[in-house]
C-alpha cells in the first residue's frame, strides 16, 4: 500500500513518485492550497494539494484530523523561506497526484498535533490516541530496541533463552499472589509469578549453565509511580559463577543500553556496603546525584536534657542524624514548614533545624528554635562534626531508625530535586552485603530477599545471631532507582534447611511449599547465581519520564485498573459455576 514511510523522505528522494499512509496530523489551507501533514511510526511528511487537481482536492476539503489516509505524489523541495530545519524531512513536500481515505476519525478527544497537558486517566481511557503521539511512539519502540540488544548481548555471551512456566504454585510471598482457579480441578488455584526464582534455580540445576529470560512477572501490591501489578523482568542466572562475575557481566550490560540509547559513558559504578549505605543515606537505594549525607549525632546529644533528641539517641534501634545542606540558609520559613509537613506524612514527629548565618558569631550568627534546649557545646560539636560553614542550613532527624531512615532519606530526594543539588546526570552504584533477614511489624524474622539466597557465614552462626547474617546479595541502583538486584543461591541442602528452621518454616511446610527444590538440590547441585533487572524501570531512565506507565503500551492505574478495556471486571455467575467458585461479596 505504500512505497515509503512518512518520515524517511528526503531531499535524496527528489523527482520520485512516492505512495505514503498515515494518519492526518494537521490540515492547513493557505489560499486555496491545502497542507497535509501526515504522521506514520516514522515521522511526519507534508504533502499539498493543489486546486487544479480538482478530484484530491475536493477530497481534501473534507479531511479531518486523525483521518487515515494514502497520498500518492511526486516528491519535491520546499519552496525558500518554507524550508523546516526542526524536521527530518523539512526539506521536501509531496505534490499530491491521488488521495484515498482509508478511514474517517471522530474529533479526538485531546489533540495529537500540539503538545497540551493531558489527565493521565483521559490518556490511559483512550490510550489508542495516545500511543499515536510521536513521543509515546518513541517509548515503546525504544523499548523494543533494547529488549533485542539486551538479547543479542546476553547471547553473544553465551546465555540461552528459556522460558519457564506463567502458571504455577503459589510463592512464600503468597499474599501478594495473583491466584487463578482451576477448572479441570476444581478448589486448586494457580499462581502467576512474582518471579521465575525457583525455576531459573532448577535450570541451573538441570545443568543449562547459563539462562536468561524477558519474563513477564505479577505482582499484587500497592502501586507507585515507578511500579505496576505486571511487569517485565531480564532474568539472569549462570552456573559456575560468582559474585564479582555476575556484577561485571551486568554492569557491561547497562552500560551498553546507555550508551546506545542515550549517548552517555556510564562511570565506574561505586559500591556501597548496605550498612554504609542505610547509615549514610537512610536508604538502600541512594540517589547519589545528590551530595548529602546523613551525619550520625546520636552520641553528641544523648546527655541533653532535650529528650526529643536524647531519648532516641540512647535507644536501640533509634537515632539521631543531621543533615547539612550548604547554602540551605536561604530557604525561607515557610520552605521549611513545608519540608517539616513532608517527612511528617511519612511519620517523622517533626524538623529541627539550625541556619548558619555567621559560623564566625556563634552567639547571633546561629540561628534555631531549639538552640535555647541545648548546650553551647554540643551545638559547637555538632557544627564542628558537620564542618557547617557560612549560610549552611542543618535539619535533624530523631526517632526510630526506620522512621528517621524513611523520612531523612526521603528528604534528601526532595531537596535535590526542589533546590537543584544535582552534580551529574547519572549516578549508577552497587549495593552489597545485605542482611539476610529483616525484622517484621510482628517482629518475627523474614528474609529480606527470598529465602534462597546465599548466607556469607556458617549454619551454626545463623542459628546463634541470625539479624547479624550476611548474605551474597547485591542491587544496581541509578539516580535513586533500584534497577536490579540478585543474589548468589543456596545450593546446598542443609544449609536450605537452616534457613527455612530460622524462619520457622516447619519441615511438613518446606516440603509442601519447596519439596521439588529440596529434592533438586539432593541431586547434585552446581554453585550458581543471578539477577533480575526492571526493564520497565531502565526503558523509564532511558526516555526521561518519572511515570513508569509512559513506557508500558497497556498499563494498569494505582489501582490495577485498565481504562481501556475496564479490567478487572465481573465474570457471569454460570463461569463462576463451572469454576467451582462463589463470590461472597453483595451485590450494590
Amino acid at each position: 500500500m505504500k512505497s515509503n514511510y512518512c518520515g524517511e523522505i528526503t531531499s535524496s528522494n527528489l523527482n520520485e513518485e512516492v505512495t505514503i499512509c498515515g494518519w492526518i496530523h494537521r490540515r492547513r489551507d493557505h489560499g486555496g492550497v491545502i497542507f497535509l501533514d501526515v504522521r506514520d511510526i516514522k515521522g511526519i511528511c507534508q504533502a499539498v494539494v493543489n486546486p487544479d487537481n480538482q478530484k484530491s482536492f475536493q477530497l481534501a476539503e473534507t479531511i479531518r484530523n486523525e483521518f487515515v489516509v494514502q497520498i500518492s505524489g511526486i516528491v519535491r523541495s520546499r519552496l525558500e523561506g518554507t524550508v523546516n530545519k526542526n524536521m527530518h524531512t523539512g526539506e521536501i513536500e509531496i505534490e499530491v497526484k491521488n488521495i484515498n481515505i482509508l478511514s474517517k476519525a471522530n474529533t479526538p478527544v485531546f489533540p495529537i498535533d500540539e503538545y497540551q497537558e493531558v489527565n493521565e486517566d483521559v490518556r490511559l481511557k483512550n490510550r489508542v490516541l495516545d500511543l499515536r503521539r510521536p513521543e509515546m511512539n518513541e517509548r515503546i519502540i525504544t523499548r523494543s530496541k533494547i529488549t533485542s540488544l539486551v538479547r543479542n548481548y546476553l547471547d553473544k555471551n553465551g546465555f540461552h533463552e528459556i522460558e519457564t512456566p506463567i502458571l504455577t504454585k503459589a510463592t512464600p510471598e503468597g499474599a501478594r499472589d495473583y491466584i487463578l482457579p482451576s477448572r479441570v480441578q476444581p478448589g486448586s488455584f494457580y499462581a502467576l509469578p512474582q518471579s521465575p526464582q525457583l525455576f531459573k534455580q532448577l535450570l541451573m540445576i538441570g545443568g543449562l549453565d547459563k539462562y536468561y529470560q524477558i519474563a513477564r512477572c505479577f505482582r499484587d501490591e500497592d502501586l507507585r509511580a515507578d511500579r505496576q501489578p505486571e511487569f517485565t523482568q531480564i532474568d539472569i542466572e549462570a552456573s559456575f559463577i560468582d559474585q564479582d562475575e555476575i556484577i561485571d557481566i551486568s554492569e557491561k550490560m547497562i552500560k551498553k543500553i546507555f550508551k546506545e540509547f542515550c549517548n552517555e559513558k556510564l562511570d565506574k559504578f561505586e559500591v556501597i556496603d548496605w550498612h554504609k549505605a542505610m547509615h549514610e543515606y537512610g536508604c538502600d537505594k541512594p540517589d547519589l546525584r545528590i551530595p548529602l549525607k546523613l551525619i550520625e549525632v546520636s552520641d553528641l546529644v544523648k546527655e541533653e536534657e532535650f529528650k526529643v533528641f536524647s531519648e532516641p539517641a540512647k535507644k536501640l534501634n533509634s537515632r539521631v542524624v543531621a543533615l547539612k545542606v550548604p547554602n540551605g540558609n536561604s530557604l525561607s520559613r515557610g520552605q521549611i514548614d513545608d519540608y517539616t509537613k513532608f517527612v511528617s506524612k511519612l511519620g517523622a514527629k517533626g524538623l529541627a533545624y539550625i541556619k548558619i548565618n555567621d559560623i564566625d558569631d556563634f552567639e547571633n550568627g546561629i540561628q534555631s528554635p531549639i538552640l535555647k534546649f541545648l548546650n553551647n557545646e554540643t551545638v559547637k560539636n555538632i557544627l564542628e562534626n558537620l564542618e557547617a560553614e557560612t549560610g549552611d542550613l542543618i535539619f535533624f532527624g530523631a526517632g526510630s531508625s526506620t522512621i528517621v531512615n524513611l523520612s531523612m532519606s526521603s528528604l534528601i530526594k526532595k531537596l535535590g530535586e526542589d533546590l537543584n543539588l544535582y552534580v551529574t546526570k547519572w549516578a549508577p552504584c552497587w549495593i552489597i552485603n545485605f542482611p539476610i533477614f529483616e525484622l517484621n511489624n510482628e517482629g518475627n524474622l523474614t528474609p529480606l530477599h527470598h529465602p534462597f539466597t546465599l548466607p556469607k557465614c556458617s549454619q551454626k552462626e545463623i542459628l546463634e545471631k541470625p539479624e547479624d547474617a550476611i548474605a551474597h546479595a547485591y542491587d544496581v541502583v541509578l539516580n535513586g532507582y533500584e534497577i536490579g538486584g540478585g543474589s548468589l543461591r543456596i545450593y546446598d541442602k542443609s544449609m536450605q534447611q537452616t534457613i527455612f528452621d530460622t524462619l520457622n518454616i516447619t519441615k511438613e511446610d518446606a516440603e509442601n511449599k519447596f519439596g521439588f527444590l529440596l529434592r533438586a538440590l539432593s541431586s547434585g547441585c552446581p554453585p550458581h547465581g543471578g539477577i533480575a533487572f526492571g526493564l520497565d524501570r531502565i526503558i523509564m531512565l532511558v526516555s526521561d519520564t518519572t511515570n513508569i506507565r509512559d513506557v508500558i503500551a497497556f498499563p494498569k492505574t494505582q489501582s490495577a485498573t485498565c481504562l481501556l478495556t475496564d479490567a478487572p471486571s465481573k465474570v457471569e455467575k454460570k463461569q463462576l459455576e463451572e469454576l467451582k467458585i462463589k463470590s461472597i461479596l453483595k451485590e450494590e
